[in-house]
Parts: C-alpha cells; structure tokens; sequence
C-alpha cells in the first residue's frame, strides 16, 4: 500500500525546495515492533508473541516469520553482525537468543535469571563487542551484559552507580549508542543523563544533562552519534505525549554538555532518533507514538512531515529512505 503526502509550501522554507514523502506498507501484523535491524535488502524484526522475521524492503512477497519460543514472550531488542541477530525478551529470566540469517536457525546461548532482569537495548559496537543494557536491581549498579569477538556472554562489574528511579526506556532499542571510540548509554526517570566508556580504556564517565525528569515516565529514550562529538537525544514523557519541554538536546563535546533544542516547538514526545549516514548530523529523523519529525538543521528546529500514529522506531536504509515499525507495522518513507 502506497500513500503520498505532499510537503509543498512546508519545504520550500524547510528543505528549499518542493518535495513529496511517499509511504509503503512492507508488513501489517498482529505484532508491537520496536527493534529493527536492515541488511542485504531485509528489514529484520523482533516484537511481541515471540514474533521474528525480515521482510524484503523491494519485495514483500518475501518475508518469512518464526518463534523464537514457545512462550509468548515480548521482545524489545535487535542486534546484529555479519552472521547472526541477536534478541533479548524483556521478561525474567531474560534469554539472549541468536539467529543465524542464512538458516534462521535459533539458539538460546545465554540467560539472566535475576528477577529483576529487564533489557531496554541491544548493540554492536564497530569492533564487533555487542552491549546489552538491563534495568539495574536494588544495589543500582550497572548492569551491562557484553559479548565479547569469541560470542561469549558475561556481566561483568563496571563498578558505576546509578541514582535511585534512574533506569532507561524499552521503547526503540536505541538508548545506546557508539562511534569507534565511545560507547553512550541515555537513562531516564528520575535523573537522565549520559554515561560515556572509553571503549579503549573502558573508563566510565557520567554526564548530566538539562533534558525532562525527575519522574518514572520522563527523560532520554533514545540517542544518536554521528562519529566522536556530535550527538543528539530525544524523548520526553510518554504519559503526557504533546509535551514538548526540554525533550530534545544536542552536544557537540562528545556528550560532556548538552543543549536544549526546540523546546515548546517541537511535535512532542519521541523514542526513536536518527542521523542520516553521511550529513554529518545535519539532517535527522525521529518519531514517536503520533508523528514523524524531521530537522535539517543539527537538531536545532523540526518540523513534523507525517502524523501517522503508532510508530516507536525508525533508521535510514539509504540517504533518501527510511524504515519505520510500531504497532502491527513496518513501513518505508521515502523522500523525493
């Protein structure tokens, strides 16, 4: 299914010229989608009822979805590298499933029983060493589970505190980010703020940020670097969705500072944000549960270039394309 929405007068003034978005169904589901991975062609999902699969983003007669398991269990993560994807479910005891791409074949080859297991995102760094972030238990220290070039998982003790009601948002998968040198993590609720690892080194080092919280629902959902400096945070407060407060923020030293961007001026609530490969972080995408958000500027002003509802994660397939999945939905915007 295809649909076009004309941007007309709105990107005269914003992208300087006229230009059309056009939309294609590439799945509709019984399923909540909130991980996304694109390779050779395929966008691979993760999502609720132990739901996987790919769907061909020029064909979508081909698609093949499985179970990862028998239970109903929901997943909210996605990682891959060149051979296998990777899905955590949200649920205790959390299981750390990897697929190969080629087989679909499935194995189970970790598992967190602590029962306050909760895996907000799942990520590969350029090296090749995947993180997974999990919600902290009452000794709230942080608890990050790393695989290592070998495939071997393991908790190791990064020996970092995190205040009382800081926590992070399974929303999009993308509340951790990396570039050659630093591995981010973006936490909300009562305190948001930016912790950074020297992946050389593996120093630790905690930023606060100006963005919303001081609440369960409020902070940074989402984060996205473009090489060593430049980064940009969205997100908000799910239960009060048109506020649009001190929801997005931008820094340019690496995630040391953060500047508030567009506050009050901005479609809302947000939990997924992307730099467009390639501008460097100049044009970036974002959406949330009721529209998708567009700014050419670095961040600093947005304009809202589709209401369409339900959407929680996006990323680019190409600099004029980009995939978009929420509830019962994978969709392709493309910009023309």
């Amino acid at each position: 299914m295809r649909k076009i929405l004309s941007l007309g007068l709105l990107c005269v003034s914003f992208l300087g010229f006229s230009q059309q978005v056009e939309f294609t169904t590439l799945l509709k589901d019984k399923i909540s989608i909130r991980a996304l991975e694109v390779s050779n062609g395929k966008v691979w999902y993760s999502g609720t009822e132990s739901k996987f699969g790919f769907v061909s983003v020029n064909d979508t007669l081909d698609k093949k979805q499985i179970r990862l398991s028998d239970k109903n269990l929901q997943f909210r993560t996605l990682a891959q590298d060149k051979k296998y994807l990777y899905a955590i479910n949200i649920e205790s005891p959390a299981n750390f499933f990897r697929i190969e791409k080629k087989s679909l074949k499935v194995e189970n080859v970790f598992q967190d029983n602590a029962p306050t297991a909760f895996y907000d995102a799942l990520h590969f760094t350029e090296g090749g060493t995947a993180y997974a972030f999990s919600d902290t238990d009452e000794s709230l220290n942080l608890k990050l589970a790393q695989m290592d070039k070998k495939g071997v998982w393991s908790i190791p003790d990064h020996k970092i505190q995190l205040n009382k009601g800081e926590a992070a948002f399974a929303a999009s998968n993308t509340n951790i980010a990396s570039s050659k040198n630093y591995l981010w993590i973006a936490t909300g609720g009562m305190s948001s703020r930016v912790l950074r690892q020297n992946l050389k080194t593996q120093k630790w080092e905690i930023f606060n940020t100006p963005f919303v919280q001081g609440k369960s629902s409020q902070g940074m959902y989402s984060v996205d670097f473009y090489g060593d400096k430049f980064g940009i945070a969205v997100g908000g407060d799910y239960t009060v969705q048109k506020e649009n407060q001190n929801n997005i923020a931008t820094t340019t030293d690496g995630g040391k500072t953060w500047e508030i961007q567009a506050s009050g001026k901005n479609g809302g609530y947000m939990t997924c944000v992307r730099i467009k490969p390639g501008s460097e972080g100049k044009e970036i995408v974002a959406v949330g549960d009721q529209h998708i958000s567009y700014s050419a500027d670095y961040g600093k002003t947005w304009k809202v270039i589709s209401e369409e509802k339900n959407l929680y994660v996006c990323q680019w397939l190409d600099k004029n394309t980009v995939v978009l999945a929420g509830n019962n939905k994978i969709l392709k915007m493309k910009f023309q």
